[in-house]
């Protein structure tokens, strides 16, 4: 086992002993407490985890290069950017639009690309901490501290993606490769479209804004979330159809597995602590499926499994937006921007 896995492997022993430690005999699970019992551990645990994994690295050389690697200045101000738009946006489109996405990603997202796995995991993990116990209203969330360890994930799996150059721009692809990815890409895409359109409007009609919302920030806010959304899809088909890029295919594929990963993880949370109403807008999907026979836990399942790949697939295409609109000089200067930058025209055409 190299020295990596080695670390790893003791950072998750050491957050599932204390988690087993925490639930079985310190922290009180009642109803009342429940909640903010899960958000103190979790965040205990985590800590723990990123403490171990330092630990052990400066144990087998004597540093802890791969940590602070990742921390340069330009990583230091971009958190509390990102954190400001985890917020901002993930609040607003609570509020004030009714469509199956949460957006309360794209700042982690884009943290672990540029910058890696523990950044990105900082990120999801502060911002979840203070959306609940320092943001004021209307930005206030109660419920989004139970759900750092879920941030957290995101922000790993985002930085695991960057550094794997799955969102390194693949512009003039040669054209059998375009056509399997491509396919690919938009078989998932429209399918996930389908469902989530059939499951989350059923016979209402779409719906894109939410007719109780009065405030008129948020109202502000969703016109200007609901022009981003409509930018990320006309930018996917851009990518693939005028400049030929394959990324897309990988930023696809990235969203659905982060959705995937990050619904089995917040499920039982969602369904244990809150019986599976969050006060977001896709808790009527909770309702109906639970109307349709199913129970809290396999409901929460089932909403989770629909709204999180949807909403981690348009985070990520959002994500490779901004990263394609950002210049190339900034991108590289980031400690994982070499894997964001097109590599020569001779390779892209073979990739």
């Amino acid at each position: 086992m190299s020295q990596g896995a080695v670390r790893i492997v003791a950072a998750i022993g050491a957050f599932l002993a204390i988690a087993f430690v925490g639930i079985a005999f310190v922290w009180n699970f009642s109803a009342e407490e429940a909640s903010r019992s899960w958000a103190i551990l979790s965040a205990v645990a985590a800590i723990v985890a990123f403490a171990v994994y330092a630990g052990v690295e400066y144990l087998q050389t004597g540093r802890v290069e791969s940590v602070s690697r990742q921390f340069d200045t330009r990583t230091i101000v971009l958190i509390p950017i990102a954190i400001a738009f985890n917020i901002i946006l993930g609040q607003a489109v609570g509020q004030a639009l009714r469509i199956p996405i949460y957006l309360d990603s794209i700042g982690t997202i884009l943290v672990g690309a540029v910058a890696g796995p523990i950044p990105g995991a900082v990120t999801g993990f502060l911002a979840n901490m203070l959306w609940t116990y320092v943001i004021p209203p209307p930005f206030h969330s109660d419920i989004a501290a139970p759900f750092a360890i879920v941030a957290v994930i995101i922000g790993l799996l985002a930085g695991l993606f960057g550094r794997f150059g799955w969102l390194r721009p693949r512009p003039n692809t040669s054209g059998q490769r375009l056509a399997l990815g491509g396919a690919v890409a938009l078989l998932v895409i429209g399918l996930m479209a389908f469902y989530a359109y059939s499951r989350f409007y059923g016979d209402a009609g779409l719906v894109v804004f939410n007719p109780e919302n009065t405030d008129p920030l948020f109202i502000v806010l969703g016109v200007v979330i609901a022009v981003i959304t409509a930018a990320a899809i006309a930018g996917f088909f851009a990518f693939l159809f005028l400049r030929r890029d394959l990324t897309v295919a990988y930023v696809v594929v990235a969203g659905v597995v982060t959705g995937i990963v990050a619904a089995l993880i917040s499920a039982p949370i969602s369904a244990s602590l809150f019986t599976g109403v969050t006060g977001s807008g896709t808790d009527f999907l909770v309702a109906a499926f639970r109307q349709a026979g199913s129970d809290v836990s396999t409901a929460t399942f089932q909403q989770g499994l629909l709204s999180d790949p949807v909403d981690k697939l348009m985070t990520f295409l959002i994500v490779y937006l901004i990263l394609n609109a950002m210049a190339r000089r900034t991108k590289a200067r980031f400690p994982q921007g070499e894997q964001l930058i097109p590599r020569p025209a001779v390779e892209g055409a073979a990739t």
